[in-house]
Protein backbone atom coordinates (compact mmCIF):
# COMPACT_ATOMS: atom_id res chain seq x y z
CA UNK A 1 0.00 0.00 0.00
CA UNK A 2 1.01 3.59 -0.61
CA UNK A 3 -0.45 5.96 1.94
CA UNK A 4 -0.33 9.90 2.13
CA UNK A 5 -0.99 11.31 5.87
CA UNK A 6 -1.85 15.35 5.61
CA UNK A 7 -0.70 17.08 8.56
CA UNK A 8 -1.75 20.67 8.86
CA UNK A 9 1.33 21.19 11.58
CA UNK A 10 3.96 19.32 12.53
CA UNK A 11 2.64 16.74 15.23
CA UNK A 12 -0.84 16.83 13.75
CA UNK A 13 -0.03 13.02 12.27
CA UNK A 14 2.04 11.94 15.23
CA UNK A 15 -1.35 12.33 17.76
CA UNK A 16 -3.81 11.27 14.97
CA UNK A 17 -2.03 8.32 12.92
CA UNK A 18 1.47 7.84 14.40
CA UNK A 19 0.80 4.44 15.58
CA UNK A 20 -0.84 3.28 12.58
CA UNK A 21 1.89 4.73 10.59
CA UNK A 22 4.30 2.23 12.56
CA UNK A 23 2.03 -0.35 12.15
CA UNK A 24 1.48 0.35 7.94
CA UNK A 25 5.90 0.36 7.65
CA UNK A 26 6.49 -2.06 9.90
CA UNK A 27 4.55 -4.25 7.25
CA UNK A 28 6.20 -2.75 4.41
CA UNK A 29 3.96 -0.43 3.28
CA UNK A 30 5.82 2.84 2.09
CA UNK A 31 4.20 6.06 3.79
CA UNK A 32 4.34 9.87 3.17
CA UNK A 33 4.12 12.59 5.37
CA UNK A 34 3.03 16.12 3.75
CA UNK A 35 3.05 18.58 7.07
CA UNK A 36 0.74 21.59 5.16
CA UNK A 37 1.88 25.13 7.16
CA UNK A 38 5.47 26.44 9.04
CA UNK A 39 5.40 29.34 10.99
CA UNK A 40 8.29 31.34 12.78
CA UNK A 41 10.09 28.45 14.31
CA UNK A 42 10.07 25.95 10.68
CA UNK A 43 13.45 24.79 11.18
CA UNK A 44 13.25 23.71 14.32
CA UNK A 45 9.60 21.97 14.10
CA UNK A 46 10.54 20.80 10.95
CA UNK A 47 14.17 19.20 11.98
CA UNK A 48 12.00 17.81 14.85
CA UNK A 49 9.32 16.34 12.41
CA UNK A 50 11.95 14.31 10.71
CA UNK A 51 13.17 12.82 14.12
CA UNK A 52 9.40 11.79 14.44
CA UNK A 53 9.09 10.61 11.24
CA UNK A 54 12.23 8.54 11.35
CA UNK A 55 11.04 6.82 14.91
CA UNK A 56 7.34 6.14 12.86
CA UNK A 57 8.92 4.45 9.80
CA UNK A 58 7.77 7.46 7.54
CA UNK A 59 9.76 6.87 4.12
CA UNK A 60 8.85 10.40 2.87
CA UNK A 61 8.49 14.03 4.62
CA UNK A 62 7.08 16.58 2.20
CA UNK A 63 6.61 20.39 3.68
CA UNK A 64 4.83 23.10 1.84
CA UNK A 65 5.59 25.32 3.66
CA UNK A 66 2.13 27.43 3.60
CA UNK A 67 1.43 29.89 6.11
CA UNK A 68 0.64 28.75 10.24
CA UNK A 69 -2.95 29.62 11.13
CA UNK A 70 -3.53 32.04 7.96
CA UNK A 71 -4.63 29.35 5.78
CA UNK A 72 -8.00 30.90 5.70
CA UNK A 73 -6.72 34.14 4.42
CA UNK A 74 -4.65 32.30 1.47
CA UNK A 75 -6.20 31.56 -1.88
CA UNK A 76 -8.24 28.14 -2.29
CA UNK A 77 -7.06 27.90 -5.55
CA UNK A 78 -3.03 27.95 -4.30
CA UNK A 79 -4.16 25.34 -1.33
CA UNK A 80 -6.24 23.33 -3.93
CA UNK A 81 -3.15 23.58 -6.13
CA UNK A 82 -0.53 22.85 -3.92
CA UNK A 83 -2.42 19.45 -2.34
CA UNK A 84 -3.00 18.09 -5.67
CA UNK A 85 0.13 18.19 -6.65
CA UNK A 86 1.17 16.54 -3.70
CA UNK A 87 -1.14 14.06 -4.29
CA UNK A 88 -0.30 13.78 -8.30
CA UNK A 89 3.51 13.03 -6.73
CA UNK A 90 2.76 10.65 -4.41
CA UNK A 91 -0.24 8.70 -6.15
CA UNK A 92 -1.30 7.59 -3.10
CA UNK A 93 -3.96 4.72 -2.50
CA UNK A 94 -4.80 5.29 1.01
CA UNK A 95 -5.20 9.12 2.35
CA UNK A 96 -5.51 10.32 5.98
CA UNK A 97 -6.75 14.06 6.74
CA UNK A 98 -7.76 15.61 9.66
CA UNK A 99 -11.70 15.96 10.91
CA UNK A 100 -13.76 18.32 9.09
CA UNK A 101 -14.76 19.91 12.47
CA UNK A 102 -11.70 20.33 14.23
CA UNK A 103 -11.87 23.43 16.06
CA UNK A 104 -8.31 24.85 14.07
CA UNK A 105 -9.28 26.23 11.08
CA UNK A 106 -6.06 25.30 9.25
CA UNK A 107 -7.12 21.66 9.98
CA UNK A 108 -10.63 22.78 8.29
CA UNK A 109 -9.06 23.77 5.38
CA UNK A 110 -6.60 21.30 4.48
CA UNK A 111 -8.85 18.90 5.13
CA UNK A 112 -11.42 20.46 1.96
CA UNK A 113 -8.61 21.13 0.00
CA UNK A 114 -7.78 17.33 0.36
CA UNK A 115 -11.68 16.72 -0.74
CA UNK A 116 -10.97 18.50 -3.69
CA UNK A 117 -7.83 16.82 -4.51
CA UNK A 118 -9.15 13.19 -4.18
CA UNK A 119 -12.54 13.66 -6.24
CA UNK A 120 -12.62 9.89 -8.52
CA UNK A 121 -12.08 11.31 -11.31
CA UNK A 122 -9.42 11.74 -14.10
CA UNK A 123 -7.53 8.39 -12.93
CA UNK A 124 -7.67 9.81 -9.33
CA UNK A 125 -5.37 6.76 -7.51
CA UNK A 126 -7.02 7.16 -4.55
CA UNK A 127 -9.22 4.16 -3.14
CA UNK A 128 -9.82 4.90 0.66
CA UNK A 129 -9.87 8.23 2.51
CA UNK A 130 -10.08 8.53 6.07
CA UNK A 131 -10.26 11.40 8.98
CA UNK A 132 -8.60 11.25 12.05
CA UNK A 133 -9.19 12.85 15.46
CA UNK A 134 -6.53 15.31 16.77
CA UNK A 135 -6.37 15.93 20.38
CA UNK A 136 -7.15 19.19 21.95
CA UNK A 137 -8.20 20.28 18.00
CA UNK A 138 -11.14 17.43 17.57
CA UNK A 139 -12.04 17.53 21.21
CA UNK A 140 -12.33 21.33 21.75
CA UNK A 141 -14.89 22.46 19.31
CA UNK A 142 -18.55 23.48 19.87
CA UNK A 143 -20.50 19.79 20.96
CA UNK A 144 -23.01 19.19 18.45
CA UNK A 145 -24.25 16.21 16.39
CA UNK A 146 -22.77 17.43 13.27
CA UNK A 147 -19.14 18.73 14.79
CA UNK A 148 -19.43 14.54 16.68
CA UNK A 149 -15.92 12.52 15.40
CA UNK A 150 -17.77 9.55 15.64
CA UNK A 151 -15.57 6.81 14.32
CA UNK A 152 -16.51 3.56 12.10
CA UNK A 153 -12.59 1.83 11.52
CA UNK A 154 -10.44 1.39 14.21
CA UNK A 155 -6.77 0.18 13.72
CA UNK A 156 -5.11 -2.38 16.85
CA UNK A 157 -2.37 0.14 17.88
CA UNK A 158 -0.95 -2.02 20.91
CA UNK A 159 2.55 -2.93 19.63
CA UNK A 160 3.03 0.86 18.61
CA UNK A 161 1.46 3.05 21.52
CA UNK A 162 5.27 3.35 23.27
CA UNK A 163 6.77 4.20 19.77
CA UNK A 164 3.78 6.89 19.22
CA UNK A 165 4.52 8.17 22.18
CA UNK A 166 8.44 8.30 21.98
CA UNK A 167 7.85 9.95 18.57
CA UNK A 168 5.65 12.77 19.94
CA UNK A 169 8.27 13.48 22.02
CA UNK A 170 10.81 14.56 19.35
CA UNK A 171 8.26 17.31 19.22
CA UNK A 172 9.80 18.88 22.33
CA UNK A 173 8.93 22.13 21.23
CA UNK A 174 4.75 20.70 21.22
CA UNK A 175 4.84 17.74 24.22
CA UNK A 176 2.63 18.99 27.09
CA UNK A 177 2.64 17.93 30.93
CA UNK A 178 -0.80 16.31 31.57
CA UNK A 179 -3.70 17.35 32.48
CA UNK A 180 -3.07 19.14 28.89
CA UNK A 181 -4.87 16.80 26.08
CA UNK A 182 -1.12 17.15 23.97
CA UNK A 183 0.61 14.65 26.79
CA UNK A 184 2.40 11.55 26.92
CA UNK A 185 -0.86 10.40 29.91
CA UNK A 186 -3.23 12.22 27.40
CA UNK A 187 -2.02 10.42 24.11
CA UNK A 188 -1.93 6.99 25.59
CA UNK A 189 -5.83 7.61 27.38
CA UNK A 190 -7.34 8.49 24.53
CA UNK A 191 -5.63 4.98 22.67
CA UNK A 192 -6.86 2.84 25.30
CA UNK A 193 -10.37 4.31 25.00
CA UNK A 194 -10.63 3.93 21.39
CA UNK A 195 -8.89 0.96 21.99
CA UNK A 196 -11.68 -0.62 24.65
CA UNK A 197 -14.55 0.42 22.55
CA UNK A 198 -13.15 -2.47 20.15
CA UNK A 199 -11.87 -4.64 22.33
CA UNK A 200 -8.07 -3.85 22.21
CA UNK A 201 -5.79 -2.37 24.35
CA UNK A 202 -4.81 0.22 22.63
CA UNK A 203 -6.26 1.79 19.27
CA UNK A 204 -6.52 4.84 16.89
CA UNK A 205 -10.22 4.89 15.03
CA UNK A 206 -10.96 7.29 11.56
CA UNK A 207 -14.37 8.18 10.22
CA UNK A 208 -14.06 6.52 6.50
CA UNK A 209 -14.86 9.00 3.72
CA UNK A 210 -14.99 7.09 0.71
CA UNK A 211 -13.71 3.10 0.91
CA UNK A 212 -13.54 1.77 -2.73
CA UNK A 213 -13.54 -1.82 -2.44
CA UNK A 214 -12.81 -3.75 -6.03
Amino acid sequence: MNALVFAPHNDDEVLGVGGTICKLADAGHFVTVCEVTSGPKYKMMQEEAGNAHRKLGVKKSIFLNLPFVRLKFTETAQINKEISAVIDDVRPETVFMPFIWDLHLDHREVTESVLVAVRPMNGCPVRTVYMYETLSETGWNIPSAERSFIPDTWVDISAYIDRKIEAMQCYGSQIKTYPNPRSAEGIKALAMYRGATAGLAYAESFMTVRNIII
